[in-house]
């Protein structure tokens, strides 16, 4: 419970390279984290709540709430929570969210204070829409929910916002908006993953028979739905499962409810809980904890380290940065790889194993998760959190006694050391991320799931500028080689950056026939990447003047993944005297709505800067600043 003391010892003396790249942040931020820090403490100061709003103002924010909630409006000496939330029913992460509202504003009634719906969030599915038109508008809707949580919270009705959110760009959508929102408490409340379905080791396997032609449609299809089977997050560890991984170790859940199963009386109590702990976080509350004074460069490298320990999804490659930016943090890229070169892979989860998030959980979870890492000085555990404690606490998880959740310290060993593993004995030695830099430009690679055989390629490319070309060359036969496959034109600039998991059953299946197989492009894969290695978010992108678009079929190229290098291997003069291709994008640009994404594509930033349209921030202002000064001073 908050304030009690963990019965765990003090974690250790912080890992000398966390340190030090959490100082290089620090230092590389100063400036325009000030700016935001000014611009919150400004922002409390003129009125957290609605007591600064006029009676028509008022009036109009509570006329849908009963008297007695009226009654509690008016008098100024309660909490208002404001509830933003993904719901949408045809998701199946996102559909027990149909129910939280109530659940919340019942547990704020009985403690005297209110909670109202601010708003709702579009929340898409790559997994539906993996490979079609739609998955172009997919990383620009992490923007689009930024703006609309702050749509909802505008009203200034609010003392505190409740989060709910699972999914891919949904809470990094939603964390921006906190963050942007930042003189209020912020609470992140999942739904849960889904209980465990058909093994991922045979969904793999008739994934690639489908790819091989050697099973039907139909037979794909069970397989599928005997995965996906029931309303909760999936059971693979992609970007949904990683996001709840980021907020738990940065403080923003309570302690152990990342992964509790939705439908279940611990998840109701949770949520109760959860909202409780909201209303004790707020000024009126006497314990004011806002975002911004709980998040800065600790809880975000904290993030980095629970992604890298955890063998997480590379779409936070993208995610983080936008996300720390927000909170006027610059996070980048060699952040990424110092960190992951000091941190041990412990954690085995599809695709990076076979077990799912709930065997994860079983085998001692989160608990045994922060457990190891504050042991081993991995994660800055001084950092303020939700719970009302540091995060020393966390290496507790929840039960249950006559229906009220306490908090018991969590199993010291882990239950399944397949699935989950101390540092002194880890699945690897690093987390197994690295940056890819050359001539080509720069990307990220992960190889948790690579073989190291397969982690140097060099070979002639095969160039596509749209991933549904492949299919076709792989069926001929055309990809029966050793061959780095690479699809540009998918940054986004030029698409919106779709995920490219369409090509993964053809890569596995050229890889398994013995040929020296790799992807390079300037498009996304995520979590769900497997054992083809992949250098991805190339940036520049093609469309952006990157040297992609140098490339030319039977290009030899060298990707080592070992030392972080992708080049291709012409002579310096001829690769200078090279013209970039230019590649008509009208077909990606109308169609199921992204006309109307437009703007995004035309404002978008480059990977490494996030891959938003949301600009810098407050590194946005300081740069304007520092060009009137000088244009004044000439």
């Amino acid at each position: 419970m908050p304030g009690s003391t963990p019965l765990s010892s003090a974690p250790a003396t912080l890992n000398e390279t966390v340190a030090e790249v959490t100082q290089r942040i620090r230092e590389r931020s100063a400036e325009r984290r000030a700016l935001y820090e000014r611009r919150m403490a400004d922002q409390h100061k003129r009125g957290v709540h609605r007591s600064e709003l006029s009676c028509g103002n008022l009036a109009h924010g509570f006329a849908a709430c009963s008297a007695q909630e009226k009654d509690s409006l008016k008098l100024m000496n309660s909490a208002n929570l404001g509830i933003i939330s993904s719901y949408n029913d045809m998701l199946s992460a996102h559909q027990p969210f149909e129910t939280f509202p109530e659940t919340i504003k019942a547990a704020a009634r009985a403690m005297g204070s209110t909670a109202q719906f601010a708003g709702g969030v579009p929340a898409m599915c790559d997994g539906v829409t993996q490979g079609q038109p739609g998955m172009e508008l997919s990383l620009f809707s992490r923007d689009l929910i930024a703006m609309a949580a702050a749509v909802g919270l505008s009203h200034n009705m609010f003392d505190a916002a409740i989060y709910l959110g699972v999914c891919d760009k949904i809470v990094p959508g939603l964390f921006i908006s906190a963050a942007r929102f930042g003189h209020l408490p912020a609470m992140f409340v999942p739904a849960g993953p889904m209980p465990s379905g058909l093994p991922n080791k045979e969904k793999a396997r008739i994934r690639q028979l489908y790819a091989e032609g050697k099973v039907g449609r139909e037979e794909l299809l069970q397989a599928e739905s005997d995965s996906y089977h029931s309303p909760g997050t999936c059971t693979f560890y992609g970007t949904a499962n990683s996001n709840q991984l980021m907020m738990e170790v940065m403080g923003l859940h309570l302690p152990g409810t990342s992964f509790v199963n939705p439908g279940t009386e611990m998840r109701e109590a949770l949520t109760r809980y959860a909202t409780e702990q909201t209303i004790r976080n707020t000024e009126l509350g006497g314990e004011y904890r806002p975002f911004y004074k709980q998040i800065d460069e600790r809880a975000i490298v904290n993030a980095v380290v629970g992604l890298l320990a955890s063998g997480g999804s590379t779409n936070h490659t993208l995610h983080l940065i936008a996300m720390a930016a927000a909170a006027g943090i610059t996070l980048n890229w060699d952040d990424f790889t110092d960190l992951s070169a000091v941190t041990p892979s412990i954690m085995k989860v599809y695709p990076n194993g076979q077990a799912d998030i709930n065997h994860f959980q079983a085998a001692g979870g989160m608990s045994y998760l922060f457990r190891e890492l504050l042991g081993a000085g991995l994660l800055h555990g001084d950092i303020p959190t939700v719970f009302g404690t540091d995060l020393t606490a966390y290496t507790q998880e929840p039960f249950l006694e006559d229906g009220k959740v306490v908090w018991r310290e969590g199993p010291e060993n882990s239950l399944d050391e397949e699935v989950l593993r101390p540092v002194a004995a880890p699945f690897a030695a690093t987390g197994g991320l690295t940056v890819m830099k050359g001539n080509l430009g720069r990307g990220v690679i992960k190889v948790s799931a690579v073989a190291e055989e397969h982690r140097v390629v060099e070979a002639p490319v095969k160039i596509f500028e749209d991933q549904n070309e492949m299919k076709a060359a792989f069926e001929s036969g055309d990809l029966d080689r050793d061959v780095i496959v690479v699809v540009r034109f998918q940054g986004p600039k030029a698409n919106g950056m779709p995920e490219l998991h369409k090509l993964t059953p053809f890569l596995g299946v050229l890889q398994d026939r013995g040929f020296k197989v790799a992807l390079v492009t300037d498009g996304r894969m995520s979590g769900a990447s497997g054992k083809v290695p992949a250098s991805i978010h190339m940036s520049p992108e093609a469309l952006d003047g990157g040297p992609l678009a140098k490339l030319r079929d039977g290009d030899v190229v060298r990707l080592d993944a070992n030392t972080g290098t992708l080049e291709a291997k012409v002579d310096a003069a001829t690769w200078a005297d090279r013209e970039r291709v230019v590649a008509n994008l009208d077909h990606y640009h109308v169609g199921l709505g992204r006309e109307l994404f437009s703007g995004f594509r035309h404002l978008a930033m480059r990977g490494e800067e996030g891959a938003g349209s949301l600009g810098g921030f407050e590194a946005d202002d300081l740069a304007r600043q520092e060009g009137q000064i000088l244009q004044e001073d000439a």
